[in-house]
């Protein structure tokens, strides 16, 4: 069963990172190359389309999973590999789920509120772009780093 769980948080955490990847490596750049209007119109639907059961049972999903671990490797203390299973559970909780809660959801119901014709659509635009892909960054490499500790973890501990 744990075995199940660690597999699950490690193809979850891996999804993930890849998601973000895609939007830091390619989205973020080609919505910015639009016009700030345009720019805002296709995020904003972006971020209604992407709050869906299949990203969301994954993103928070995994969020569950990380809880569980934490949760039976401090039960199974001292056995070997559950360090790295308990860190990458944490760092998917924090650098992921809570990164996005505390940056990237707020500034997405920022934006989700701005008109895109508003005459400081271009500030507004381009400091969504900046700020968001900074923290994009961060919980890509968070959800990355998760997916490596899962794997290592699961393998140091016989899986």
């Amino acid at each position: 069963m744990v075995d199940l769980l660690v597999l699950g948080a490690a193809l979850g955490s891996g999804l993930i990172a890849g998601t973000f990847f895609v939007f830091s490596a390619a989205i973020m750049t080609a919505l910015g190359r639009l016009p700030p209007n345009e720019g805002i119109r296709a995020m904003q639907s972006i971020n209604r389309v992407i709050l869906n059961p299949i990203f969301l049972g994954v993103f928070l999903g995994t969020g569950v999973l990380s809880a569980v671990i934490i949760v039976l490797a401090v039960l199974r203390s001292g056995q070997i590999g559950w360090q790295y299973l308990i860190t990458g559970a944490a760092v998917y909780l924090i650098g992921s789920v809570l990164v996005t809660i505390a940056f990237n959801v707020p500034m997405n119901n920022a934006l989700a509120a701005a008109e895109p014709e508003m005459p400081d659509a271009d500030a507004v635009w381009q400091n969504y772009l900046r700020n968001w892909t900074y923290w994009n960054h961060v919980r890509t490499l968070a959800s990355l780093i998760s997916t490596a500790l899962f794997i290592i973890g699961y393998a140091s501990h016989g899986g």
